[in-house]
């Protein structure tokens, strides 16, 4: 590998929940701002790019409708190189590639170079930053994850209320081309956040040398060595049902933020007036992300967090359906305020959700085949709303149907959830209390199905239990070692104790003894006999 330290995701290193793992939330903090907010960011470049290059408000929409694309649909690519080379040099590359997508960009002769450039590069360089940032933070914290999730999530609006700003002033300054040059050396700060990324290493533990065991451990690391990308994750029935979920409800998640500016102009409100909505919602939204990460780590709340995500986006469907009876200005302002409260909630806790169903070991795998399958949702979502408003004309119908698709994806989830894993776990147990298990069925016999919730526990006590047998074994090898030197030094002594000193026998004597027997008649066959 080149000195390359690749990430060990194996159950039995302990997530630190702390120390370093607070640098790892400053760098994903800062990673899910630029991915997030940077592909709304450049939309304030696009009037500049059609007066430059005679193209439309459409054929510049596609610049960000491609850097969401790459955000999502290189997953699966992700997951390989992270499972291959491990999460710091592939974000270090991944930022690389963001800031020399836009530095190419800024030479652009004809919008098609601005879509292989900031579309494809950079939006390649972005993904190759987030998805390896989550894995990391997932690696990092434990019982303080929900927390984590919800403070790194954070950075998406707080990213979008500097960048915007930022935008606009490069553009006026600099012209598009500075301002795409300046963005670019921006981006290298993706690759400081990948050098924070400091993988997680098993403790080095001192062990007896047993060439029987160490045989068994190099045939078990051969058995279980990592694949490039497991897709055993779609066996699990949990991580079936939140995949479709979160599809059906990307289709509609982020299309009011598309589409509430222009509804605020269609009412009659200037442009300045109806740009402040989207700083209300960013400001709220800022706010909502960490306090709901707080409440997902209460101990009663924790356990049950799939369905305060189910609730989270009934929440934000709900608001869509209200809001689309707004008629002015006023109530436009509370639908964003009430918008990004749900809208935080749901971004704090869709990672955590999925966290929490495949665990530590798959989720590196798990998370690029969901951002796979949201991908080809937020393709069709957006664009679907936009046709449904150029047949109708009417906003009304646009936030219909965006608040009835994420109310459905919220009644998938919670509802699939109980049928399908909540009612497995009464028959689990019912089959358990039949049989009687001794230490040699254990070990051939196959574990029980368990419930998301159960395997997620069972994970973490297997985490708690192997750690400290590890600790058990080494004092109980070190206490070994003392009492067998203090035996060994015990028995030197006594043997020199009980040792007899060596006889001297004189040849004098043994000659006389000798003649003495020989006259009263007596053979000595050998000294030895007669002794």
């Amino acid at each position: 590998m080149g000195g390359v330290a690749v990430d060990s995701g194996d159950g039995a290193v302990k997530a630190p929940d702390g120390g370093w793992g607070w640098a790892v939330l400053a760098g994903c903090f800062v990673i899910t701002g630029f991915s997030y907010a940077f592909p709304k960011a450049v939309s304030v470049f696009f009037k500049e790019l059609i007066r430059e290059f005679g193209v439309g408000y459409s054929d510049t929409a596609w610049i960000s409708s491609i850097l969401l694309a790459m955000l999502y649909g290189t997953g699966p690519l992700c997951s390989v190189l992270v499972n291959r080379f491990g999460c710091r040099p592939v974000m270090m590359v991944g930022g690389l590639f963001a800031s020399l997508g836009m530095i190419l960009a800024s030479f652009s002769t004809s919008i098609v170079h601005i879509y292989l450039s900031t579309g494809v590069i950079t939006g390649l360089g972005l993904a190759l930053n987030f998805q390896p940032s989550l894995i990391m933070l997932n690696r990092y914290f434990s019982e303080k994850r929900p927390l984590a999730n919800g403070l790194s999530a954070a950075g998406s609006p707080v990213a979008l209320c500097c960048l915007s700003p930022l935008g606009q002033v490069l553009q006026y300054q600099y012209g598009w081309r500075g301002g795409f040059l300046i963005l670019g050396g921006l981006l290298l700060n993706c690759c400081v956040c990948g050098a924070l990324m400091k993988p997680l290493l098993p403790p080095k533990t001192l062990k007896l040398k047993d060439p029987e065991r160490d045989d068994e451990d190099e045939t078990e690391k051969k058995k279980k060595k990592k694949k490039l990308l497991d897709f055993s994750v779609f066996r699990d029935s949990g991580f079936i049902i939140y995949t479709a979920a979160a599809s059906i409800m990307v289709l509609g998640l982020f299309v009011p933020p598309v589409f509430i500016v222009s509804y605020a102009k269609e009412l009659g409100n200037e442009d300045t007036k109806s740009a402040l909505l989207l700083t209300v919602l960013g400001f709220i939204d800022m706010f909502a992300r960490p306090v709901c990460g707080v409440v997902a780590g209460l101990k009663w709340v924790r356990p049950r967090c799939v369905y305060l995500f189910s609730f989270a986006m009934i929440f934000n469907g709900t608001t869509d359906l209200i809001g689309s009876q707004a008629t002015d200005y006023p109530s436009l302002v509370i639908f964003c305020i009430f918008f990004g409260i749900s809208y935080g909630m749901v971004g704090a806790l869709q990672f955590e959700v999925l966290m929490a169903i495949v665990g530590t070991e798959k989720f590196s795998s798990a998370i690029g085949l969901v951002l796979l399958m949201e991908a080809m949702a937020v393709l069709v979502g957006p664009p679907g709303a936009g046709r449904l408003l150029d047949a109708t004309k009417n906003y009304m119908y646009v936030f219909l149907l965006a608040g009835s698709e994420v109310v459905l994806a919220a009644v998938v989830l919670a509802a699939c959830n109980f049928i399908f894993i909540s009612k497995k776990s009464p028959t689990a147990a019912d089959e358990l209390e039949d049989i009687t298990v001794t230490e040699d069925a254990k070990a051939c016999s196959e574990p029980a199905e368990m419930t998301d919730e159960e395997e997620k526990g069972a994970r973490e006590e297997q985490e708690k239990e192997t750690k400290k047998d590890a600790e058990k074994e080494e004092e109980e090898a070190k206490k070994d070692a003392e009492k067998e030197e203090k035996e060994t030094t015990k028995e030197g002594e006594r043997e020199e104790a009980v040792r007899p000193q060596s006889i001297t026998v004189d040849s004098q004597e043994v000659e006389r003894f000798l003649k003495e027997t020989q006259q009263n008649g007596h053979a000595a066959s050998s000294p030895e006999t007669a002794l």
